[in-house]
């Protein structure tokens, strides 16, 4: 991590750095989910909705 980066985070109050992780969560998720979209186009939304769970839960890719 860069020096700058340490510092912004050190001067973050708590709800601040949640904000941030889970906007980084959100993005992942969304990433993640278009990337199982665009692999099986043919899924419906729940199969989607469920491989994107199961990659979350158990950290896979």
């Amino acid at each position: 991590m860069h020096p700058l980066q340490r510092e912004i985070y050190r001067k973050m109050t708590p709800e601040q750095k949640l904000k941030v992780c889970l906007a980084l969560y959100h993005s992942a998720y969304a990433l993640k989910k278009a990337a199982i979209e665009k692999q099986h186009p043919d899924w419906e939304e729940k199969q989607i909705l469920h491989a994107v769970k199961k990659a979350f839960l158990h950290a896979v890719t």
